[in-house]
């Protein structure tokens, strides 16, 4: 995960925003036809050059950049290289939120649970200007990053951890003895859709769509699977708030806007 690997202090404790990447190769090819479904990459002009942040195992990029029917060229960044597959794309080795590529570089750019390692609201808008600073004016991005409001918390596995108001989430953490220092900042609805159109986006909120496709693609034989079919969309649509994972498609539309630093803190 891109993070700023600088000490992050907290009482008195240094410590450096850890990678928490997933190093499960199957289940990053089924995320990466996850998301080529969500985004309809087969109708889109080929060949596709790709950018994936935060690349982990590089099994998302290896996916794409050996796809057998989309020709994608691809590029992954990461501040910790925890890759366990090389092949069939670049890897280049960066340090913060910046970018080591020219404007208007990529036809497709994924940010897969990455925003919440950046750092604080700073940070974060920083990694939605480089994405579009690089992203081609016809491009498409996926966002995904966890809910706020999930009810486990997915890094540290400890329930209504993210709930807590943001000076707590850390000794909550500690008289657990799950680690020293809370790392991580989930986001909610409200504050993704104001970041990404601060940041020069539209968007589309594909809570719903990625939810169903969670059961049919990465979990056919889950119990609730069968449940999720037989749900209309319509009843789904107004718990997108309260879904574990908030995720969006996104364009560039025009110039990043400023954004009031600190709003909607956690």
């Amino acid at each position: 995960m891109i993070d700023r690997p600088s000490d992050h202090k907290d009482d008195g404790v240094d410590a450096v925003r850890q990678p928490h990447a997933v190093l499960d190769l199957p289940s990053r090819r089924l995320k990466g036809l996850k998301i080529e479904r969500l985004l309809d990459l087969a109708s889109r002009p080929q060949p596709m050059r790709m950018l994936e942040i935060g690349t982990g195992s590089g099994g998302i990029a290896h996916y794409f950049g050996t796809h057998q029917q989309l020709r994608c060229e691809v590029d992954a960044v990461d501040v910790h290289d925890n890759r366990l597959v090389t092949e069939g794309y670049r890897y280049q080795q960066v340090t913060d939120t910046q970018l080591p590529f020219a404007n208007d570089t990529f036809d497709v750019v994924l940010t897969n649970h990455v925003i919440e390692h950046v750092g604080d609201e700073q940070a974060q808008r920083a990694h939605l200007s480089e994405i579009h600073r690089v992203l081609r004016p016809d491009g498409v991005g996926y966002l995904a990053v966890p809910n706020r409001w999930m009810l486990v918390e997915p890094h540290y596995r400890l329930a209504f951890l993210s709930w807590l108001p943001y000076a707590w989430r850390t000794p909550y953490l500690r008289a657990m003895g799950n680690g020293k220092v809370y790392d991580c900042e989930p986001l909610q609805m409200g504050q993704v859709e104001r970041l990404l159109a601060a940041s020069g986006f539209r968007y589309r909120n594909l809570c719903v769509e990625a939810l169903q496709a969670t059961f049919d693609i990465e979990r056919p034989q889950a119990i609730g699977a069968s449940v999720m079919r037989m749900i209309p969309y319509g009843v789904l649509v107004p718990l997108r708030r309260i879904i574990p994972t908030l995720i969006y498609e996104f364009r560039c539309t025009q110039r990043p806007l400023q954004m009031p630093r600190n709003q909607d803190r956690p």
